[in-house]
This record gives structure tokens, sequence and C-alpha cells, in this order.
């Protein structure tokens, strides 16, 4: 298909940027990404789409109309489902995420709702971790901490070099819910609803997708 072809990154920003002389957009790539997670499940109506996306009528009528004029979605009476294209791009996220999971209150996630994002073979592109942080509160989250897998820990930049030595209950729980390998990332937002955890997880995560990252 042609979307093999395509930068993914692009692609999927290209989804979301304004198409003139259309209305101007009130959604995100995160908002395409939750879109077809769901429709992947199985087929949903576009009010509970946009129940669970967290957005207007306006704004759901143009992420679908988006979905449909790229060949991503089909609409019927039981609702909205992905098209082969569609599971294609899905699958794309799933390679780049392949582990997301909301993540109990403990000593280091202390939100009332956490969700994490595992972003595969990534460490070295993480620094001080603030470019996260900013990046997870932009798309809507409190605070957010980027880990990696390296050496058999958890480590947080020069914060902690092992925490599972430093928060045990809070690491037991990454690690079961994850299961990263050695120099995955996991990204950890927390926030007061479940939406703006998944979104400012995403946000985060979405700064490590390089933009060379090509569908195969």
């Amino acid at each position: 298909m042609a979307i093999a072809t395509l930068d993914f990154k692009k692609y999927i920003t290209n989804l979301v940027s304004e198409k003139a002389p259309g209305p101007s957009t009130t959604f995100s790539m995160f908002h395409i990404f939750y879109a077809l997670e769901l429709m992947e499940q199985k087929p949903i109506g576009r009010n509970r789409l946009a129940q669970k996306l967290n957005v207007g009528e306006g704004a759901i009528r143009t992420i679908i109309n988006r979905l449909k004029d790229e060949q991503l979605i089909t609409t019927a009476k039981e609702g909205c489902s992905l098209t082969p294209k569609g599971l294609e791009v899905w699958h794309k996220f799933e390679a780049v995420f392949p582990q997301r999971a909301e993540i109990e209150q403990t000593e280091l996630t202390r939100s009332l709702f956490n969700y994490a994002f595992l972003v595969k073979n990534s460490g070295q592109k993480i620094g001080s971790g603030i470019e996260q942080r900013d990046a997870a509160i932009m798309g809507g989250a409190q605070r957010a901490i980027a880990l990696v897998f390296r050496g058999g820990h958890l480590v947080i930049g020069s914060v902690s070099g092992s925490i599972e030595k430093e928060f045990p209950d809070a690491a037991n729980k990454i690690l079961k819910n994850l299961k990263p390998e050695e120099n995955d990332v996991i990204i950890i937002a927390g926030a007061d609803n479940a939406v703006r955890a998944k979104r400012g997880a995403f946000a985060a995560a979405w700064v490590l997708i390089g933009e060379t990252e090509t569908t195969n």
C-alpha cells in the first residue's frame, strides 16, 4: 500500500494539519491514535467516539472525515471500523508503542490517574527528561517522568540508578505492566482524569519518534 513508503510521523501529522478552506483543527495526533485504537477493538459509533476522545461534535466530524478521506476507516450502522489500510497504520503505532498501560498510584506515580507508554530502544534520546515532561504537560498531564531500562534496572537520568531500590512498589507495577527490554524508554504521565494522563503520555512518547521512522 502507498502508506508503506511514507514517513510515518509526517503522515500522522498531516492528518491533523489544517486543510484550507476547511475548519481549523481542534484535535491532535493523540486523537488519531486513540480513535484507531478504539476502532481496532470493535466498531464504535460517532457519539461514543466523541465521548471517549473528549472532543466536541465539530472535532469528531472532522476526525472521521479525515480518516475516511485517507481510506483508514469505513462507517456503517454499527459504527466506525478500520479498513486494511487503517489496520496497517494502527500496527505501526503498535510497533513504536508496543506496551501501554494504566499504572496504579504509588510513591512514584502519585496522580489520581497515571498512564504509561513504552518506546522501543530509545534510551539514547533521553537527556534530563525535561523535554518529555514539558510535552506531557502541553498534552494535558500534570506531571511526567521518563525512565530508561538499562543494565536490568529502571533508571531516571541522574536522579536514580535503580528505581527498584528506591521505589520497589512502583518498580514492580511498572515492570509487570510494561515488560521493558534493554534501552527501552517508559514515559509515565499523571493527571486528574484518565484521558489527560493518556494524552500526556502519548505526547511525551511522540517526541521520541524520529522523523525518519517509516512503515515497513
